[in-house]
């Protein structure tokens, strides 16, 4: 089996849906037996329990390359696998540089990136004129040499995946010559079906709705994913307050964390207080639950025993989302913000309750519509299961092996070996 490096900006899985991801993705390998190693910060090794997570950088800056490229090739990994994001990596541009220090320095194994976002966000640096750094960028862009956004990220890769599809038809329109080394695998569910062990749904049924104090007929409908201001939630509460108004035996479940990488410390506290005071504001303290941040196994038992998952997103739900197929996965039917432009893989009417962003009362009519409709969760539920498991950790891993395997197996690999 090869051995497989992993560059990952950071390594806290329970604060960053990329760390998430790539975690999630190194059980799937291990199960076909791809051990792995990951490469980060130092701070995010020593908040880890796996030795496998190593640190070898303080920080992504420039001054920081020549210690990962050293440790890179201490691990004679057969395949280097990064996994970028901005963000992870403080947008700091400097990692841009990494594949082609590797090859400088007579790195031979394969390089793959996955491109988890694109097309949104350029290096911008101070000291230099607008207009010599835009020419700078097409200058290298137009001879293949580097990518105006990632530098040489992506054209000293042996094979780049995207997440999604936007961002792999980006790449396909600015950088068509990459087209033949460029594969799009979807995320999968954040979290996994957990049945409850020794006990029956229906017991933790019961046992859900008394941690929230609730009786054991109220219809709960959940929201998954890390609480942030780009979320929604400022729509949701007050839409849910009409809703329990029409159905008074509403109930509604935030299950989730609020501390993330894009809301750390003290701007997680204030946010936490600040959706707290507006639930008190709309008299919903004994409607409304936030669980803070849950073990898989524990998330799963929420969304397990809910009736209807509901995601109003800012900006609109779309495949990115391993919040959704984590609800679809768990039977739920979900009502979401339709994107712009909308993701045409889920523009099924059989498969979501669309409504507009930021429309309360649109929200709230689809909520009390999806309470009072029995026969639309369940045709509902349904459909978003069977969608769901084309995105299994399974299939995903099936996928990143083959790539793997096609790389290690060409011609070309086999002559520097």
């Amino acid at each position: 089996m090869p051995r497989l490096a992993l560059i990952a900006g950071t390594y806290h899985p329970n604060c960053c849906g990329v760390a998430h991801y790539t975690a999630h993705l190194r059980d799937s390998l291990a199960q076909r037996g791809i051990k792995s190693l990951v490469l980060t910060t130092h701070a995010a090794a020593q908040a880890s329990v796996d030795s496998d997570v190593l640190g070898v950088v303080r920080d992504w800056h420039v001054t920081e390359l020549w210690p990962l490229v050293r440790s890179i090739h201490a691990t004679n990994a057969d395949i280097l696998h990064i996994q970028h994001a901005a963000g992870t990596y403080g947008f700091d541009r400097s990692i841009f540089l990494l594949p082609l220090l590797l090859r400088l320095t007579r790195w031979r194994s394969p390089i793959v990136t996955t491109v988890h976002e694109y097309g949104w966000w350029e290096w911008q640096p101070s000291g230099i004129p607008k207009g010599l750094l835009e020419w700078l960028k097409e200058w290298g862009q137009t001879r293949r040499w580097w990518d105006r956004e990632d530098g040489f990220l992506l054209t000293q890769s042996n094979a780049i995946i995207t997440t999604n599809r936007d961002a792999k038809q980006t790449i396909e329109a600015r950088l068509p010559y990459l087209s033949d080394r460029l594969y799009q695998i979807p995320i999968g569910a954040n979290v996994e079906v957990s049945s409850p062990a020794g006990e029956s749904l229906t017991q933790v049924r019961h046992q859900i709705r008394q941690s929230c104090s609730w009786d054991d007929d109220v219809a709960i409908a959940a929201f998954f994913g890390f609480l942030h201001p780009v979320k929604g939630l400022e729509t949701l509460l007050p839409a849910f307050k009409q809703v329990v108004e029409a159905i008074p035996n509403a109930r509604l479940v935030l299950v989730g964390g609020v501390e993330s990488l894009a809301l750390p410390g003290e701007q997680a506290a204030n946010y936490w207080h600040k959706l707290q005071t507006l639930i008190a504001d709309l008299s919903l303290e004994n409607q409304v639950h936030m669980t803070g941040y849950l073990e898989n196994n524990a998330v799963s038992h929420y969304l397990l025993t809910a009736d209807v998952g509901v995601l109003p997103f800012n900006h609109g739900v779309t495949l990115k989302s391993g919040s959704l197929l984590a609800l679809m996965a768990h039977h739920l039917p979900v009502i979401a913000t339709r994107s712009t432009p909308p993701d045409p893989a889920l523009e099924d009417d059989q498969l979501l309750r669309w409504v507009t962003p930021r429309d309360i009362e649109g929200l709230a009519s689809e909520l009390i519509r999806l309470f009072s409709n029995a026969e639309a969760r369940h045709q509902l539920s349904q459909a978003g299961d069977r969608f769901s498991r084309q995105f299994s950790w399974p299939d995903i891993a099936q996928k990143h092996h083959d790539i793997y395997q096609a790389l290690l197996s060409a011609p070309s690999r086999r002559a520097t070996r």
